[in-house]
């Protein structure tokens, strides 16, 4: 009987198959994450804004009353000063 042998011929070339995961769940995360901040920067920015806004005015109608205070003031000194 006679011995057969196969011989088996190997590819030239092999292919390497290399699977990438990209990281879109963590740049979307992120993402996420610096719009809610700067949404919330925008709204204590404009609340500090909006009493700022309100001090001022408030002081403002302070200073008007002072000086209706004093106008009535110096009008009694001139009555009195006249009698």
């Amino acid at each position: 009987m006679a011995d057969y042998q196969v011989e088996q011929e190997r590819p030239a070339t092999t292919t390497t198959v290399i699977e990438r995961r990209s990281g879109g769940g963590m740049t979307l995360a992120i993402l996420l994450l610096v719009v809610v901040v700067a949404v919330a920067a925008f709204f204590l920015i404009s609340s500090e804004t909006s009493k700022d806004n309100a001090v001022s005015s408030a002081a403002s109608q302070v200073g008007e009353a002072a000086s209706s205070v004093g106008d009535a003031a110096q009008d009694a000194a001139g009555a009195v000063k006249d009698q």
